[in-house]
């Protein structure tokens, strides 16, 4: 799913780099990411006998620790009821919400 998210950002232009958790961690997904969209995928290793190479060193997994941004940005959306369960019948109508409440989390941080 991670190619159909990318199709579907919010940004014109393709990010550089993509961080994710151990489930991102797969040789395809890095390779299919960096040959077909020049993207480099930010992910922690799982142990597994069968990996081929080491696709990280440790510079990169130094912004994977930025990743509870993101994280706690999901958590403040969780404090608003109409986006955590979705009630509307159009995706434009939730979409809708979901923008008003990044706002409002967005005003109190100021």
């Amino acid at each position: 799913m991670v190619e159909q998210t990318l199709d579907h950002r919010f940004t014109p232009e393709q990010p550089r780099r993509l961080i994710g958790d151990k489930a991102y961690d797969s040789d395809q997904l890095d390779q299919r990411l960096r040959e077909e969209r020049d993207i480099e995928m930010i992910a922690p290793h799982i142990t597994r006998r069968n990996r081929q190479r080491v696709t990280q060193d440790g510079r990169p997994l130094r912004r994977y620790l930025r990743r509870w941004k993101v994280e706690r940005l999901f958590a403040w959306l969780h404090n608003f009821r109409r986006v955590v369960t979705r009630w509307e019948y159009y995706p434009e109508n939730y979409y809708g919400f979901v923008q008003l409440a990044c706002a409002i989390i967005l005003l109190r941080q100021f």
